[in-house]
């Protein structure tokens, strides 16, 4: 476990999505990043969690694949957990690269990619 102060956090998850492809970043529009310790009961609830599972991430909001062009929906927010991700980093340098796999990992899903098309994609880069 690692552990980092909240403020150091959010700078983390800053230069995360500041380190997306331009071509994606520039088509994120609506947007909320947020910093949490932990999913609140909604998120985990909406998350389908059940005991004993993680979330690092968790994206809410409609993919831009399902707006069938709809421009006035409210904003999507991408939360980012904070003590699941230090948990599961031994150093700043794993932090970070969890921090930032979890940010691609939701704004995919902004995008509107589900998870096995997600995985498709991370297989397909190792």
């Amino acid at each position: 476990m690692y552990k980092i102060s909240e403020q150091q956090f959010e700078q983390i998850v800053q230069e995360a999505v500041e380190s997306l492809p331009e071509t994606h970043r520039s088509k994120i529009k609506n947007m909320g990043f947020f910093v949490r310790q932990l999913p609140s009961i909604e998120q985990a609830r909406k998350a389908g969690l059940r005991p004993g599972m993680t979330l690092f991430g968790l994206y809410e909001g409609i993919p831009l694949s399902q707006r069938n062009g709809a421009s006035m929906v409210m904003p999507d927010m991408i939360t980012i957990f904070q003590e699941p991700i230090e948990y599961r980093s031994n150093d700043l340098k794993e932090l970070r690269q969890h921090v930032k796999h979890t940010v691609w990992h939701e704004v995919a899903h902004y995008f509107g990619l589900n998870h096995k098309q997600i995985y498709d994609i991370e297989d397909k880069r190792k």
